[in-house]
């Protein structure tokens, strides 16, 4: 049988370079203008643009079928009933077009519902805030919405007893949005004069660019432990597909705190 104990050790190298990339802000380009800094905000965006559309062909296909059974009854409707009916089409469209218009969150619902809510909330609230921003701090707002949607992803199926989820909660529903509303209250005219030894614009990037670390660290804190998992499943199909020899490889492999499964029922593969 192949040994696949080098595409094992493979793939956990490039997942812990994975990690360090993110660790380093990720490999992003900034957002343009207009475009979701995130998943989670996009889906939101999305889910606005499809009711529109839903709502647009109901009135539609309302106003061309009252019009087909008004033409029924009246044998007809002419020409200016079938230009009332064009230009309440018209109506139709420019109204539900516009609404429903995606909702800006409150601060105060940063915080609450679950992991993918919170995330989506949170994105949606930063691309908001972006333009009021100076440059560098518009590019951090980018890379958060990134880190957001990994640290997202790495809270689905924690609930919310968990420590890892009332630190993130605090994080993402207050701290970040604090900074950012802290800046905004400063007059505009007063964010580039130095107080302090510095300007509050040189404070709100050194604060998001410790804010976006922090969101980084706890992603990467929860992702070590899939990649303790990933490792010891694979040692493990090492194990019982491939001998004892791989066995010895799992032996040699570091202490990471995780508990090791129980090998002495399995029998070990017979050679032929």
């Amino acid at each position: 049988m192949p040994d696949t104990t080098r595409e094992s050790d493979a793939i956990l190298r490039a997942a812990k370079q994975s990690l360090a990339v993110q660790r380093e802000g990720g490999t992003h380009r900034p957002a343009p203008r207009g475009q979701s800094i995130g998943k989670g905000s996009a889906e939101l965006k999305l889910k606005s643009l499809l009711t529109k559309v839903r709502n647009i062909a109901l009135a539609i296909f309302a106003i061309w079928l009252g019009a087909g059974i008004a033409g029924a009854m009246f044998s007809g409707i002419g020409f200016w009933g079938l230009m009332a009916v064009i230009v309440a089409t018209c109506v139709a469209v420019g109204v539900f077009s516009s609404f429903p218009k995606v909702k800006v969150p409150k601060r105060a619902e940063l915080k609450q519902g679950n992991p993918h809510q919170m995330v989506a909330r949170t994105e949606l609230w930063l691309e908001a805030q972006r333009p009021a921003l100076p440059p560098p701090a518009q590019a951090l707002v980018d890379q958060l919405g990134v880190q957001l949607d990994a640290l997202g992803l790495q809270l689905k199926g924690l609930g919310d007893n968990e420590p890892a989820m009332a630190e993130v909660r605090e994080l993402v529903g207050e701290y970040i949005p604090e900074t950012i509303d802290n800046y905004r209250k400063i007059p505009q005219h007063l964010r580039t004069e130095e107080y302090a030894g510095k300007t509050a614009d040189a404070r709100l990037v050194e604060s998001l660019t410790k804010l976006s670390g922090e969101v980084d660290r706890v992603t990467r804190r929860l992702a070590e432990g899939a990649l303790d998992d990933l490792a010891i499943k694979s040692r493990y199909l090492e194990y019982r597909y491939g001998g004892a020899e791989a066995l010895e490889d799992m032996r040699e492999m570091p202490d990471t705190g995780v508990p090791l499964p129980d090998f002495s029922a399995i029998p070990l593969k017979q050679e032929r």
